[in-house]
């Protein structure tokens, strides 16, 4: 239990942060209002989403709380008691990616939509939040560290 604490730490980490930006774009920027953060970069742009990235699976909330709770119960399985070697840091970014998860789950269920406000103004790109940050970052660093670094996770059991 020790050692799922920090992740736990981590979480509720991310978590304080995503529901903090979410709280001060839904106080401070009227719905679809824009707020320049940097001239050309980004902008704070107040939008609600229903769906996945590119309003993906739009109106679907009910699957994206029943796949995060699908994922809860693995992931519960996987540490106590079907534990995979993983490394600390996969671990840390499995931490990452189920508090961004838990992040747009809890506006899915408290609000009905996704609170989005990271628009990004030097290319065409989905409006994101920092839980989405979080879920990316995470997926990417996860990839490329199973992949590149962990050879003991694809090492075959010899029986």
């Amino acid at each position: 239990m020790k050692k799922l604490l920090k992740y736990i730490l981590l979480i509720i980490a991310v978590l304080a942060v995503d529901q903090w930006t979410k709280w001060l774009v839904v106080e401070n920027i009227p719905l679809y209002g824009q707020v320049d953060f940097w001239p050309g970069v980004l902008s704070w742009t107040y939008t609600q989403n229903t769906g996945a990235a590119w309003s993906l699976l739009e109106g679907q909330q009910w699957l994206f709380v029943a796949v995060f709770g699908v994922l809860t119960v693995l992931l519960l399985l996987e540490f106590f008691k079907f534990p995979l070697p993983f490394t600390a840091l996969e671990r840390w970014l499995i931490a990452a990616i189920y508090a961004g998860g838990l992040g747009n789950v809890i506006d899915r269920v408290r609000l009905g939509f996704v609170v989005d406000m990271i628009k990004t103004e030097f290319m065409v790109f989905p409006i994101f939040n920092v839980a989405d940050c979080f879920i990316t970052c995470g997926c990417i660093g996860l990839m490329l560290h199973l992949v590149f670094f962990n050879k003991k996770f694809w090492k075959e059991e010899k029986k």
